[in-house]
């Protein structure tokens, strides 16, 4: 048994560095352009060499996300971008294209590119070929179970590595290869522009009565008839490993940092404790309950068990389930006196009991009695933007460290 690379989302700098911090092996970011996330910060040229360095000091790797599916006028402009960026230390390229990964082979070779799940990898033939043509690692589809994932390992060189989504949004068309979004808004998906109009409230039109929108009722706020559960697999690590599956992957580029920390620290806990005692493994529930705290939709084994069935989809809403709030984010910690000095994100009181999570920690639950300002002047609520508050806190804490309130 071989322990499962943790893949981590970067969606900036600052949440590769979370992602790193939490127990990340690896995190995957993009560019400026070709990146499939229009929407996420994403990496100007100095973000992506300082990101890569903070990795690599930390024996962490590295990945770039280069997997649209290009048009004429996008070619030129990726072999000026790769030409860039050959020897920032890229640890692998994602892409989903032929025409990039030949690009790819021939103007930067020394980089190994993984096939992104963009190229709906779903059978053991494609996988072959893309080995022969010179890929490290395959990114599955989504849409695949544990059976057919089994017969794919059994059945590829052993060298050539199969990474799999674990956790995060679960797209309606098949491995994110969706036209519904170019259709309707005019935004291609394939490009890293989806309007996600898989999450609209939908109405019926017969044919021959155009013009009158009848009401397909799932409960008084609409019809959610596209719209997919969030995947989450963190009861089922002993299967994930025993898989084959040589990467997790966590799903969420747009996330915030404090979703990549929570995200990431369960799966780092859970991984390691099966992973050193698997014989007597019994997962923690906790860690589910963790998982419960960032925003999401309610949750999905996707098709790893078999083809999902109407308790996949979440038909009442499009909205997300927010039972906690990040208030704030620990700057600093004197070791001798045990205040923080935290900076605000959401308006706190005095009395307030709040959670305090940390880089390879369970969190600690922590009463606010007193709290002054950044001068030493007791203050009763923390209500200004990024307002510098300080307290005592019952447990040591890291730079970094986040508060989260309950609703």
């Amino acid at each position: 048994m071989k322990k499962p690379e943790l893949l981590a989302p970067g969606g900036s700098l600052g949440k590769l560095k979370t992602a790193i911090d939490y127990g990340a092996d690896a995190v995957y970011i993009g560019g400026e352009a070709f990146s499939l996330r229009v929407a996420a910060e994403n990496f100007s040229n100095d973000d992506m060499r300082e990101g890569i360095k903070y990795a690599h000091e930390r024996g962490r790797k590295v990945y770039l996300t280069a997997n649209i599916l290009p048009h004429n006028s996008d070619i030129d402009e990726f072999e000026a971008f790769i030409t860039e960026i050959k020897n920032y230390g890229f640890d692998a390229v994602l892409i989903a294209d032929l025409g990039l990964f030949d690009m790819m082979r021939e103007y930067s070779p020394e980089i190994p590119i993984h096939v992104s799940t963009q190229a709906n990898n779903i059978n053991y033939r494609s996988a072959i070929m893309w080995h022969k043509m010179g890929a490290k690692r395959v990114v599955l589809a989504r849409e695949m179970s544990f059976k057919e994932i089994a017969e794919i390992r059994a059945k590829i060189p052993e060298d050539l590595e199969l990474e799999a989504f674990v956790h995060g949004a679960m797209c309606i068309s098949y491995s994110g290869r969706c036209l519904l979004s170019n259709y309707m808004t005019g935004r291609d998906s394939n490009m890293g522009a989806c309007a996600h109009p898989c999450r609209w409230n939908y109405k019926l039109v017969e044919e021959t009565r155009p013009g009158e929108y009848m009401d397909v009722f799932e409960n008084e706020r609409g019809t959610f008839i596209f719209n997919s559960k969030d995947l989450c697999t963190i009861r089922h690590i002993p299967e994930l490993v025993r898989s084959g599956i040589a990467s997790l992957k966590i799903e969420g580029r747009v996330k915030t940092e404090y979703y990549v920390a929570t995200v990431v620290g369960a799966y780092r806990r859970e991984i390691d404790r099966y992973c050193e005692n698997p014989d007597n493994y019994i997962f923690n529930e906790a860690e589910f309950d963790e998982l419960c705290k960032v925003s999401h939709r309610p949750y999905t084994t996707g098709f790893y068990f078999g083809k999902p069935d109407e308790n996949s989809q979440v038909y009442t809403s499009s909205s997300y389930i927010r039972d906690y709030d990040l208030i704030g984010i620990v700057q600093s910690y004197d070791a001798e006196t045990g205040i923080a000095t935290v900076s605000q994100r959401n308006r706190f009181f005095k009395g307030d009991e709040v959670e305090i999570i940390q880089p390879l920690k369970p969190f600690f639950t922590q009463k606010i009695d007193f709290m002054t300002d950044e001068n030493g002047n007791e203050i009763e609520v923390a209500n200004h933007a990024e307002q510098t508050v300080k307290f005592k806190t019952a447990e040591p804490v890291t730079e970094g460290a986040m508060l989260r309130k309950k609703r």
